[in-house]
């Protein structure tokens, strides 16, 4: 008989399992069993992974501190729900620090870690706090996971309501107390406003050591990717580009953009995706050269190009794809000329994810190309060196690249002037953009923006493109809009 939803109990040291046999606030492998597989808290996420996690945070924390004999505090906290309109929630997403550390997917908790002193950093303990399960309120909302069921779902060693947080934190007000919160940062006011209070302030008060920040501890866990999380990450990249394929198929002169996002959603859940990772950018003709361009309300015409930046999320994880294709099926000499030099930009700064080498080296070499690539073009005269990288910015003004995992602009805080390491996924994504208002170039480039983005997995060897099923060269485009 399988087991619904194990919770590992660390005395034995080994995974017991009982049934959850309620529907608890997110999927589980009894009511969703297509879904999540017994032992995940989350799709493809295993409860060792997670108590794997938070041990790996512990550890850190501690060895930055210089591993002093202080009891440490860390305190994460989820996301609350955010309405649109009275009473018209936008769709729920978890703060992706809070989700990594626990894969509770609920709002309005807090994850509590305390280190043992004396203990490894794996005998810590782990203290979620929720919401109570309230029959009236689930009769609205659907149903919570109460404490009972987040006890049994994620494994971890206590759950309390969250309603006893202010007195759950008050025993970390002693001095001997290192504690570590994000006060700075927000994720949830009201929440943020209790820890504040039961903690932070009298800490204060008291002259007790100053609140360290955790965010960076936990950004850089999550830049180094696991199995499970590359096995979600390479599906999110298959669906994505499927979804690019079929929506490249319905493309025809005339279409609206809205139309083309529309597929490209449809095509994406189709697959199996949650939704849209981000608000997708679907920008014909000179649009393309608007970099964040979301209205997406306009007719593609014959004869022009249509950049699309999108990508899905699956279970957790993102994808992140830019192609430009034809809307009539066929290059033009001068669209075929800029494309082409926009993927050779890319092929080879794809060569270049490699360990020990930064982003921000690739940046500074795709400059240098894409200025030699517009010189060659006609679009760039009489400029070398420093003067050609800086011409080449006004085509590009964008970076090179950016981490990828849980958000699309993942773990933000981390540098990109840092060392590429094995088990990091970062996007690829040169652009050529040509305004057709640019005196200064050829009129027959004016008006066009081409991007090629794919996401790469950083190996001990050769560079992985996991979107590498997106079709990208010129007669494969051709060739599936003939």
């Amino acid at each position: 008989m399988f087991c619904a939803s194990p919770r590992v109990l660390r005395i034995v040291g080994t995974i017991h399992c009982r049934f959850v046999s309620r529907y608890l606030g997110q999927p589980t492998s009894h009511t969703h069993p297509h879904l999540v597989q017994p032992g995940e808290v989350t799709s493809g996420v295993r409860q060792e992974e997670f108590h794997r996690r938070r041990s790996q945070l512990m550890s850190a924390v501690t060895t930055h501190h210089g591993n002093r004999g202080n009891r440490h505090v860390v305190i994460v906290v989820s996301s609350p729900v955010k309405f649109m309109a009275v009473d018209v929630p936008y769709p729920f997403r978890q703060d992706p620090n809070f989700l990594y550390l626990s894969g509770f997917k609920e709002p309005n908790s807090v994850l509590v870690l305390e280190s043992c002193p004396g203990e490894p950093p794996a005998n810590h303990r782990a203290t979620l706090l929720v919401p109570e399960r309230n029959p009236d309120r689930e009769l609205w909302d659907g149903p919570r996971s109460g404490t009972d069921g987040a006890l049994t779902l994620t494994g971890v060693d206590k759950t309390l309501n969250i309603d006893d947080l202010g007195s759950f934190l008050a025993q970390f007000r002693s001095p001997d107390c290192t504690v570590w919160f994000d006060q700075h940062r927000p994720v949830h006011r009201a929440l943020h406003d209790k820890i504040h209070a039961a903690l932070i302030q009298p800490r204060t008060q008291h002259g007790k050591p100053v609140t360290q920040q955790v965010g960076r501890f936990v950004q850089q866990l999550r830049l180094i990717k696991s199995p499970s999380e590359l096995r979600l990450m390479e599906r999110a990249a298959d669906v994505a580009s499927q979804a690019f394929v079929e929506t490249m198929r319905f493309s025809f002169p005339g279409v609206s953009e809205a139309q083309l996002q529309g597929r490209l959603d449809f095509e994406c859940r189709m697959g199996g995706a949650d939704m849209l990772a981000y608000p997708p950018v679907v920008a014909g003709a000179n649009r393309a050269n608007t970099l964040h361009y979301i209205s997406n309300n306009q007719v593609i015409n014959s004869g022009e190009l249509v950049l699309v930046d999108a990508g899905c999320e699956y279970h957790g994880y993102v994808c992140d794809i830019t192609r430009t294709w034809p809307i009539s099926g066929r290059f033009t000499e001068p669209q075929r000329q800029l494309y082409e030099a926009v993927l050779s930009v890319q092929k080879t700064c794809l060569q270049l994810c490699r360990p020990e080498i930064s982003l921000d080296h690739i940046y500074t070499v795709m400059l240098t190309l894409i200025g030699e690539q517009l010189q060659e073009l006609g679009i760039i005269r009489e400029a070398q060196g420093y003067g050609l990288t800086q011409a080449a910015r006004k085509y590009c003004p964008h970076h090179i690249s950016h981490y990828l995992g849980m958000d699309v602009h993942d773990t933000p805080d981390m540098s990109r002037a840092s060392a590429l390491q094995p088990g990091m996924v970062v996007t690829v994504e040169p652009g050529i953009y040509i305004r057709e208002d640019d005196v200064s170039a050829p009129p027959e480039f004016r008006g066009i923006g081409i991007r090629v983005e794919d996401d790469v997995l950083i190996t001990e060897g050769d560079p992985e493109v996991l979107t590498r099923r997106c079709p990208k060269e010129v007669a494969e485009i051709e060739e599936l809009m003939a």
